[in-house]
């Protein structure tokens, strides 16, 4: 539809495009009573279907049509004593004077229209992607100039000039003002960069006015409220990406729909609206009773919603998303029978949602998502519902799915995500057979997927229009149904993070598989790999990550998905082999994602040489031994490269490793690895840089703070650095870990990182040689060096030490120390974060450490405890991390630990006697941030048999 026409007739309430133009004409749904013609029967009643069809089918570009309208009843109104194939006779006929009066009607353009439109084309600026006005052809007649419709008088009464690429032009001035007859205006999606001009008062007989998204700004003038005609008034612009925005303050809501009594289609999205409390529902229920569609989104209104809005009876659309109004959602809104969309997404919606309004016969679009306080259940669903569009994500709904969701059989889209539904899916969603999209991810689903056939292979058939199935995070469980990769429209499957178990199998139909994306990562799938899966030409995203999936894996089989850009098989027990050359990987070279942690690689792959435009490498948890290859730092798009728990070396010769052209690397880890010599110039704009557990021996760089600008994580813990702790560590404001724990440093503790310890989170930088104490917020600096003789003289006095020094408010400790349980939980009772890494504690673990509830942290890695992990450590409700790698640790860890719900990081990594098995139990942490680290850990007897990471 590249034309739109515009019309008013006494039947016909308004022709009218819809607010996008690029959507079909649209008509009201109300059936027209026309008058009886001469010499004819009884009224005809005209279905509008009907209608819109006649003018689609029949109409050329930009006709009039008052004065036709007569014709087409004439021709389609048959008279009542005419037999019945005697009108089929007259339809020849009628057509005939049909396709005559197009061309009657339209009158030839006047010279002072066609003088105004010219004069208006020349105000504006020239501009190549004009689609219209670049058309206005001088020698025509103005009355066929595309975007322009006249009158039979040959006056001018709708111009379109939709996303003509306008950027300036209309001010007071403008020769648009002149065309006084204009009953359609559009200007939609220009750039005029000005306020609205006052002159729009003169445009008297507007019944159309549309000015959405054409950079207007400043205050909405007075003048628009004294276009009484108007019906539709759309002054919206995307609040997400314009520039400039429209505002009402000074006149106010109330002003502006004053007179505008005709009204029946408002949108002011994205506009700032100045008003108090309700007063908007008053303003707009006291002037405009005959709305239909209300579109005030990202407006600034406030609840709650006031019950004056209920005498808006004919309301058919309701878009007032991404407004604060904190209110619950009102009762009455069941009342408005004529509901079709109903949109509340990110308003603040609080309280229970009222069951009724899922009643609402006519209701198609239901969207509450983004009001994470908002509660409610689904009902029972009545049948031959309208609902196409259920979105609940990001709501606190609970309860289970009702059977009778397959009555809503035009359900094209389900948006769950984020909520608290519980038990199994229903079979009869298998009835949605127009379903398009479904995200039922992050709830507590339980049970197999459904199968909805007899035949249990053909789980899922039904849904033949399904392009994205997302349910990852919950926790169903059984075999994944290899149908679902059968069904011929499906581009998206997610299924992480459940309980899913046994071997995938091989599927056919790969050809015709329409897969894009798969997720099965974190689950418990067991076996090779399926060859299917390499197969699917399409697919862009492969994750496969932490299952148990075993055997050899060729890499040159990976070449074959050559629209591949992001590919997860980390954590797996699958051997990786590749053989060392670059040339069949070529395909490859739109990876933007690689992980392939822990997939017992003992190359560099050296076709990564070929990915330019990788992001995010994850090499970390192998085998690689040998030279970092200096090519990995001329990845000029690299964000995230983890190489950490291998083998790797730095080249000996050659000038200082410099990663300051990294401009784009956001996160580094390399440590847990054989790196020597000097430490590397830092990349700048890194946030996280670990180099720990290596054989770096040089000084601190005195500049390092400068490259450290924006980092909050910084580690070269357990290495050889020497001499001074560097001042310029003052200039890194933004660190929340600072470790530069187990080296050789000495001198003093800098005054400035004493002071900065009050923004620390962690402040791990107890020296090996032990220059003092950092107990979070209070630090005591000891003397300037302290031998290796002097410890254990330094350790019997901790206990003093610590009952003279920390109050009982005391929240945060570093201390290394003997007989260290009892010091701490005697003197410490509030401590929340214990972090005594590489400190020469021993075991076994006392039970008066039990006393320490209020415990969030306990680092402890490196100490040779060498015993079990006690029971007790389960009752730290708080306990959000516990790392114990590298500490002899033995017997069978607790499986309680588990189940605390806070905790989100968990290392037991290098405890080699450590026994033990991940239970059921790991699968109720309600958090997403969680991250097990155990998968590093080599197990002496009893394998996990499930590695999360």
């Amino acid at each position: 539809y590249n034309h739109t026409v515009y019309a008013r007739d006494k039947c016909v309430d308004r022709l009218e495009s819809t607010k996008f133009v690029r959507q079909p004409i649209a008509i009201h749904d109300q059936p027209c009573q026309f008058p009886k013609p001469s010499g004819f029967g009884s009224t005809k009643t005209f279905e509008p279907q009907l209608m819109k069809a006649m003018f689609i089918g029949l109409f050329p570009p930009e006709p009039t049509i008052n004065s036709i309208t007569s014709l087409i009843l004439h021709c389609i109104t048959p008279p009542m004593k005419i037999p019945y194939f005697s009108w089929l006779f007259l339809i020849p006929i009628c057509s005939l004077f049909v396709s005559f009066g197009i061309f009657v009607v339209s009158g030839q353009c006047l010279g002072d229209q066609r003088s105004y439109l010219l004069d208006l084309k020349n105000s504006l600026p020239n501009n190549t992607w004009s689609t219209k006005l670049v058309r206005w052809n001088e020698s025509a007649d103005c009355c066929f100039w595309e975007g322009v419709t006249c009158s039979r008088e040959g006056r001018v009464i709708g111009l379109n000039l939709f996303n003509e690429s306008i950027t300036a032009g209309l001010d007071s001035s403008s020769s648009l003002f002149s065309l006084q007859y204009l009953e359609n205006l559009n200007l939609a999606y220009n750039c005029f960069n000005s306020p609205i001009p006052k002159e729009f008062r003169k445009l008297k007989n507007l019944s159309y006015l549309n000015l959405s998204n054409a950079c207007f700004a400043g205050q909405i003038p007075n003048a628009i409220s004294s276009l009484t005609r108007l019906v539709t008034l759309d002054l919206s612009t995307n609040y997400f990406l314009a520039d400039s925005t429209l505002k009402l303050e000074d006149p106010n809501l109330a002003m502006l729909v004053q007179n505008l009594s005709e009204l029946k289609e408002l949108y002011l999205d994205g506009v700032t609206i100045s008003v108090q409390g309700y007063e908007w529902c008053q303003a707009l229920s006291s002037s405009l009773p005959n709305l239909r569609v209300l579109s005030m989104s990202g407006c600034s209104l406030s609840g709650p919603f006031e019950f004056s809005l209920s005498k808006l009876q004919f309301l058919s659309i309701i878009s007032l998303h991404n407004n604060p109004f904190y209110a619950p959602v009102p009762e009455f809104f069941a009342n408005f029978t004529n509901l079709t969309s109903l949109e509340l997404s990110f308003c603040g919606l609080n309280g229970t949602f009222p069951k009724k309004i899922f009643q609402i016969q006519t209701l198609q679009k239901l969207d509450l998502s983004g009001n994470d306080l908002l509660q409610g259940s689904l009902p029972e669903f009545l049948s031959n519902g309208s609902l196409r569009s259920l979105l609940l994500g990001s709501t606190n709904f609970s309860g289970t799915l009702p059977n009778s969701i397959s009555n809503l059989t035009m359900l094209s889209r389900i948006d769950l995500s984020l909520c608290n539904f519980s038990g199994s899916i229903p079979s009869s969603m298998a009835n949605l057979t127009q379903l398009v999209y479904l995200d039922m991810s992050s709830n507590n689903f339980t049970g197999p997927i459904p199968s909805f056939s007899k035949i249990h292979f053909l789980n899922w058939e039904g849904l033949l229009n399904l392009v994205n199935l997302e349910l990852s995070h919950n926790s169903l469980e059984g075999y994944i149904p290899v149908s679902l990769f059968s069904l011929p429209s499906l581009q998206i499957l997610r299924l992480s993070n459940n309980h899913f178990s046994g071997q995938l199998n091989e599927f056919s139909n790969v050809s015709s598989c329409q897969l894009k994306t798969l997720d099965l990562s974190s689950n418990y799938l067991e076996g090779p790999i399926p060859m299917s899966i390499f197969e699917l030409q399409g697919i862009e995203i492969l994750l496969l990550s932490s299952n148990k999936f075993n055997g050899s894996l060729q890499f040159n089989v990976i070449q074959q998905l050559r629209n591949l850009f992001d590919l997860d098989l980390s954590y797996n027990s699958l051997l990786i082999e590749y053989n060392g050359t670059s040339s069949s990987l070529s395909s490859l070279f739109q990876v933007i994602e690689l992980k392939l942690a822990s997939c017992k690689l003992k190359i560099f792959p050296d076709f990564l040489i070929n990915l330019s435009n990788l992001t995010t490498l994850d090499l970390s948890n192998n085998q690689i031994h040998g030279e970092i290859p200096n090519w990995i730092w001329k990845f000029n798009k690299l964000t995230h490269l983890d190489l950490s728990f291998n083998q790797l070396v730095m080249k000996r010769e050659g000038p200082l490793l410099s990663l300051s052209s990294l401009t784009t690397l956001n996160f580094l880890d390399l440590h847990s690895n054989q790196l020597e010599g000097k430490l590397p110039v830092l990349p700048p704009y890194a946030t996280y840089l670990d180099f720990s557990i290596n054989n770096f021996n040089s000084v601190i760089p005195a500049s390092i703070g400068d490259s450290l600008g924006v980092a909050y994580f910084f580690s070269i813990s357990s290495n050889k650095f020497h001499g001074d702790i560097p001042q310029s560590l003052c200039y890194a404001t933004y660190l929340q870990v600072l470790n530069l724990s187990n080296n050789t440093l000495n001198g003093t503790i800098p005054q400035c990182l004493i002071e900065m310890s009050k923004n620390l989170g962690v402040l791990d930088n107890y020296i090996s040689a032990e220059l003092g104490f950092i107990f979070g917020f209070w630090v005591v600096v000891g003397p300037l060096v302290y031998w290796k003789r002097w410890r254990i003289q330094y350790y019997k006095h901790v206990d003093d030490i610590l009952i003279k020094i920390f109050p009982h408010a005391l929240k945060y400790i570093r201390a290394p120390g003997n007989e260290w349980c009892q010091a701490l939980s005697s003197s410490a009772p509030n401590l929340r974060v214990l972090s005594m890494i590489n400190c020469y504690l021993s075991g076994p673990f006392d039970s008066s450490l039990s006393k320490l509830r209020s415990l969030s942290i306990i680092h402890l890695d490196g100490n040779p405890f060498n015993a079990s992990v006690p029971e007790f450590f389960a009752n730290s409700v708080n306990l959000t991390s516990l790392h114990l790698s590298f500490c002899g640790l033995n017997g069978t860890f607790p499986e309680n630990v588990f189940q605390i719900l806070t905790l989100q990081t968990l290392d037991l990594s290098n405890n080699k006697l450590l026994k033990g098995a991940l239970p059921d139990a790991i699968l109720i942490f309600h958090t997403t941030a969680f991250r097990l680290n155990i998968v590093k850990l080599t197990l002496h007897y009893l394998p996990f048999p499930k590695l999360r990471h």
